[in-house]
Formats: C-alpha cells, structure tokens, sequence
C-alpha cells in the first residue's frame, strides 16, 4: 500500500528539520503514541495505538534512518509487532524544500502487514493510514506552532 502527501508548513526549513528529530514534538504529533527515544544516532524505538477501526492494537516497534542529509532529507524505515494481529511494517521518504519563508515538504510511503492486519481489509487500513499520516502533520504544526496546509499532489 502506498501513501503521502504535500504540506506547505509556515516555517523555515531548519525548524521544520529540527522538529522532526525532536522527539517530544514527534510524540505530541503522532497520533497513539504511547512513547518514542532516540537509541541511538539513526535509531528510534517506539509504542503507538492504532485505530485500525474495528481494533485498536498496540504496536511495538523500532524506526531507522537512513539516506540522511540534513535539513533536506531522509528514508524512515520501521517493523512493529500488534500483538496477536503480527507484523505491520513501512518506509517513508521525507524531503524538505524552501518555499518562500515556508517548507515543503513531501511524503511518500509504501507499507505492508501480515495476514491478520490484512484481514481486516486494504480499504480500512488504507483509510486508517492516511488519516494518520493526515492527523500526524496537522499535529505537528500545532506542536512546532506553526500552519500546515495540505498541498494537491504534483
């Protein structure tokens, strides 16, 4: 399954990078999230619910970047257990760009999950993806104080 978007964020570009390796921003953006710390340079462990809808389960995981230049880019990478529902695992690029005052930024991700998660249906974890990744962004700009305007893809 694939997923993203664009977001026009009202600050300059290296806020915007320095808030997404903040991990108290991280955790107030992300919708769930029971905890995220750094362990280590390219490492992040993390607990998050997910509203998947019908069920509601806790994922376990570690998140790893790689591709890194700073305040432009990087790939994150992630698995997390749910429990009896398995595995669900994913990677996004996220690229920032000037944009007057403003970045850009733009998200692409692709992801998978086992057979129970599956189970459920593409179409509700499609639709529960991306509100999160929608939900993950309105968040971060009220956690950096700042406007995020979703963007038509192009």
């Amino acid at each position: 399954m694939d997923f993203g978007g664009r977001y026009r964020i009202a600050a300059p570009r290296p806020a915007v990078w320095a808030a997404l390796n903040d991990t108290a921003m991280l955790k107030a953006a992300i919708p769930g999230c029971h905890r995220i710390e750094w362990a280590g340079e390219t490492a992040l462990d993390l607990e998050i619910k997910v509203n998947l809808g019908v069920v509601h389960p806790v994922f376990k995981g570690d998140l790893t970047l790689s591709g890194l230049v700073p305040a432009e880019r990087y790939t994150l990478s992630g698995k997390g257990k749910g429990g009896l529902l398995g595995l669900a695992e994913g990677a996004a690029d996220i690229v920032l760009a000037d944009d007057g005052d403003e970045t850009l930024l733009v998200f692409t991700a692709h992801g998978g999950a086992s057979g129970q998660i599956m189970r459920l249906g593409k179409a509700i974890i499609g639709n529960s993806a991306q509100k999160v990744i929608d939900g993950f962004f309105e968040r971060f700009g009220d956690a950096m104080g700042a406007g995020v305007t979703p963007l038509p893809s192009g």
